[in-house]
């Protein structure tokens, strides 16, 4: 009796995500190539900026530190 309300509700867990998945909209290979476009730019100017900041604190604590 356990062992079939166990099965029953992973059935059951298995149809809901079956249901869930239909309703996505996924992107299409533009919005895609978009997308992945911006983020890639946005990583490097962010890893640019950080880089950039990090030289100059190094910069001046070595000429803190003499």
């Amino acid at each position: 009796m356990v062992v079939k309300k166990f099965f029953s509700k992973i059935a059951r867990f298995c149809k809901d995500v079956k249901a869930e998945v239909k309703k996505v909209i996924w992107p299409s290979k533009k919005q895609l190539i978009n997308n992945t476009t911006i983020v890639i730019v946005c990583i490097l100017v962010i890893g640019i900026g950080i880089w950039i900041l990090d030289y100059l604190f190094s910069l001046g604590a070595s000429k803190l530190m003499g």
